[in-house]
């Protein structure tokens, strides 16, 4: 999977719909972090008050659960913003694990730092607010099909809305976000091959 750079202000620049101001303010908070292929941007139970923006790579969103069990919850690819919305909050922590799945580069911000920038320019002030409309929309989008579409529709639904994942992705990766087992997955991968709805 070869995905351009993505800067991370031209990111805020596509959420704000324009030109924002005071950029090198966002410059001089950004901490670049380069991760390997497994390696933890956070875990659950740090405490991470930052924006995350994918620069370069793919970094998956794990729920991780006492029994050792874990469930994917997204997956954020280059060009997109994130964060822990709980940690966010006034001594929270992170509900979930960030994973790089390729070699990734993300920038982390202070999200105080982006606080401060919407509260005295309007611009910034509409790239955050885009930006939790659109945490909003994925998640709604996400609890619909965990909560109505069977184990098949969602991994149609997975190919359609992010094919330059499939490559870059394990299949016990891609199952855990769908839901299921590797072995279900794989039953549903030969159906649909068998039916001629999978190349």
């Amino acid at each position: 999977m070869c995905v351009p750079h993505v800067p991370t202000l031209e990111v805020f620049r596509r959420l704000a719909g324009g030109d924002l101001p005071a950029s090198d303010e966002l410059t001089s908070a950004s901490c670049p972090r380069q991760l390997g292929p497994g390696e933890p941007l956070f875990q659950a139970g740090e405490r991470t008050p930052f924006a995350f923006v994918v620069n370069q790579g793919v970094i998956k969103l794990v729920y991780e659960t006492s029994e050792g069990d874990a469930w994917i919850k997204g997956f954020v690819k280059a060009g997109v913003c994130f964060a822990s919305l709980t940690s966010l909050m006034t001594g929270g922590v992170a509900s979930f694990s960030a994973y790089a799945v390729v070699d990734t580069h993300v920038d982390q911000i202070a999200f105080g730092t982006l606080e401060r920038l919407a509260d005295r320019h309007l611009g910034w002030q509409r790239a955050l607010s885009n930006a939790y409309k659109l945490y909003g929309q994925r998640k709604e989008q996400r609890e619909m099909e965990l909560l109505t579409c069977s184990p098949e529709e969602r991994y149609l639904s997975f190919l359609c809305e992010h094919p330059e994942l499939v490559s870059c992705l394990r299949q016990r990766d891609i199952a855990s976000y769908i839901r299921v087992t590797p072995v279900a997955l794989s039953r549903i991968r030969s159906r649909l091959k068998a039916q001629r709805r999978l190349a």
